[in-house]
């Protein structure tokens, strides 16, 4: 998860990337602590910074919430590419749900053995982002192909009008 700024890097490069420092560290921490609380330690420190950048992120397109909700996801969706194959349920300008049928993302992280990391690092930034539209989006999801589901359900409701 980038700051913000337009990259060179797919978002799975930059997570790959990401994962090779996170990793070693979650490892240790998981030996010296135990599994529950390092897990804990890491998921709310990155939940904690996650916050952070998309907040900031939001700032700087400016905005009402949708508006800067909007502007956070026009700059994901190039860099998520063809990492997930997605199936569109609904899209109008009050309702927004998909499936996701295919995650590259939980593809590498189960590969790697660490798909709490997976999730700790990209599945909860879904609701990171959807706090930054606050009053005007919300979001639900109950299942994760990362957390061993057939599908990630994503359902959004929009305020219409004015963003």
């Amino acid at each position: 998860m980038s700051s913000g700024n337009s990259s060179e890097l797919s978002l799975l490069d930059e997570v790959k990337l990401q994962a090779r420092v996170l990793v070693p560290v979650l490892q240790a921490l998981r030996a010296e602590l135990g599994a529950a609380k390092a897990e804990k330690l890491v998921g709310d420190a990155l939940r904690e910074w996650s916050r952070d950048v998309y907040r900031r992120v939001g700032e700087e397109h400016g905005g009402g919430p949708r508006a800067r909700f909007d502007a956070i996801w026009a700059d994901l969706r190039p860099r998520i590419g063809a990492t997930i194959d997605r199936e569109m349920l609904a899209d109008t300008p009050a309702v927004r749900d998909y499936n996701v049928t295919r995650c590259g993302y939980a593809d590498f992280f189960r590969e790697l053995g660490e798909p709490e990391l997976g999730r700790m690092l990209l599945c909860e930034i879904d609701f990171d982002i959807a706090e930054v539209g606050a009053g005007d989006v919300e979001f639900k999801r109950t299942q994760t192909i990362m957390g061993g589901a057939a599908y990630c359900d994503f359902r959004y409701r929009l305020k219409t009008g004015p963003a």
